[in-house]
């Protein structure tokens, strides 16, 4: 009975622990995701105003 017992309340820590570790990993994900966005956005800006570029020099290409 002892056996039983102590397996169901391991079991059950260990969802809890699980549960930890996975929101604990969200959490930094959330974190990192948040501190790149500035950079991301500069990046997207950059492309974009070197697409438009490329595409007034090279307008054959664009079709217009």
């Amino acid at each position: 009975m002892f056996t039983v017992i102590a397996t169901v309340i391991l079991y059950v820590f260990g969802f809890v622990f699980l549960y930890g570790v996975i929101r604990l990993a969200v959490r930094h994900g959330m974190e990192d995701l948040e501190s790149h966005r500035p950079q991301v956005q500069r990046v997207a800006r950059s492309a974009s105003a070197d697409d438009r570029a490329f595409m007034r020099e090279n307008a054959f290409l664009s079709g217009n």
